[in-house]
């Protein structure tokens, strides 16, 4: 099957997952705080709204051990179709709930219940998606493939942004707490029957096909025998690149909203080109990493994420829309640079019948420290200092820790995945 067939049927099953999953983060940050939670005051309603926004991320692990196991048993597609599948339906449900106002405390049961739904298709998503098309693509081009499904993070985060910024732009504030914020999260799914039909028609990864049964009795006792290290190397090389991600595009809304007083649409447009820009470029990274290898493109985002940061919030706080544009774009091209090669890279680490399990739980364990917390730790941090400059120095001290996982890492650029070898790029 061509390879430009199984990253295209990636692409787009990874953009719709992302699109539901950022969806809630970005009506965290505009509506649900209102609509869930309406007895507490702006920050502590946003803080409350960010709480149920993490519990997907908690639920991430467990979603990555099981769909794991099971793609490592059983095979990638299969596992996919089901992730899909339940991310959509969840989002779906979540378009349909009521609110506080209708139903009082069982409203942000629900909310947190779907949430949980939502973590634990995606914690199996990301590592079938990354690895179906590694797989099936050569090693000296390995980085540029399995970076497209690595866009469809952005390319998520760009639909879920540009539809809720839509809305916002053509309704009154009214319309949009009252009924409008539903509509992204019903528009979901149709957006899964399509990603369905386009996955099920997809071949399964002839690596996995050709790969020996594994000696050990499950994935997961596999890869704490023979990787323990490369899961710590993954879980530290996704703490800046998780972190940065969330405070760039979930958190600057509520910091634009809250704290510099922009209006919804402002923040909301600035996001959305970055996005855009963001989606270009993340192949292009992956890309070079076939060049020049995986570890120096990670090593140059990670360190540039650190640095920039202290002028991210600067420029947000001028209120001006290019500078605003400008501070999200940089700091996403900087996050790209991990981003990018990070599906190759961390493919490379693991053996074919523990590779499913090995990049979940690595890129999952993570998720919870880094991605979950990071919006709330930047809203407590706001809420106790009333100033930027910790929440910089948290993401800061992420990037230290980024750079010593993956400078210890071994450079795996053209490695060959069906024999643990390397060969000529």
């Amino acid at each position: 099957m061509s390879i430009k067939k199984i990253v295209a049927a990636s692409l787009i099953g990874t953009t719709i997952e992302w699109y539901d999953f950022f969806l809630y983060g970005s009506a965290a940050a505009l509506v649900f705080n209102k609509l869930f939670f309406p007895e507490a005051d702006p920050l502590t309603g946003t803080l409350l709204a960010f709480l149920t926004y993490a519990v997907g991320f908690i639920a991430r692990p467990l979603g990555g051990l099981i769909f794991g196991h099971f793609g490592d048993r059983l095979g990638r597609k299969t596992l996919l179709v089901i992730s899909l599948l339940m991310m959509g339906i969840a989002t779906f449900l979540i378009g349909l709930l009521p609110t506080h106002a209708s139903i009082g405390a069982a409203a942000p049961l629900l909310l947190t219940a779907l949430r949980l739904v939502q973590g634990f298709a995606l914690g199996g998503e990301w590592g079938g998606a990354v690895l179906i098309v590694s797989e099936h693509g050569d090693a000296g081009r390995r980085g540029f493939w399995a970076s497209w499904p690595q866009a469809g993070a952005p390319g998520g985060n760009l639909l879920a942004t540009g539809v809720l910024a839509l809305l916002a732009a053509f309704q009154s504030d009214e319309a949009f707490l009252a009924w409008g914020w539903r509509v992204p999260f019903l528009l979901s799914g149709v957006l899964v029957l399509v990603g369905l039909w386009i996955r099920l028609s997809i071949s399964e990864s002839p690596v996995f096909q050709q790969a020996p049964p594994l000696e050990d009795k499950t994935p997961l006792a596999a890869v704490l025998k023979h990787h323990r290290r490369d899961v710590l190397i993954a879980i530290g090389a996704r703490m800046a690149e998780n972190i940065s991600f969330y405070l760039i595009t979930v958190f600057v809304i509520t910091y634009g909203t809250t704290v510099v007083k922009l209006d919804k649409p402002t923040i909301l447009s600035a996001v959305l080109i970055a996005s855009a820009i963001h989606f270009i470029t993340i192949p292009m990274w992956g890309a070079l990493s076939d060049r020049v290898g995986r570890r120096p493109i990670y090593l140059t985002g990670a360190a540039g994420i650190g640095v920039w940061i202290f002028a991210f919030f600067p420029l947000i706080n001028t209120g001006g829309f290019v500078l605003i544009t400008l501070a999200v774009t940089v700091g996403l091209l900087f996050h790209g640079m991990m981003y990018g090669p990070q599906a190759a890279f961390f493919s490379e680490l693991f053996g074919t019948r523990m590779r499913y399990t090995g990049v979940s739980i690595g890129a999952q364990l993570s998720a919870i420290v880094a991605g979950a917390l990071a919006p709330i730790i930047a809203v407590a941090l706001l809420q106790r200092f009333g100033t930027w400059v910790p929440i910089a120095v948290y993401l800061a001290v992420a990037a230290l820790l980024t750079l010593v996982a993956v400078y210890a890492a071994r450079e795996t650029q053209g490695s060959d995945l069906a024999e643990g070898k390397k060969v000529k790029a």
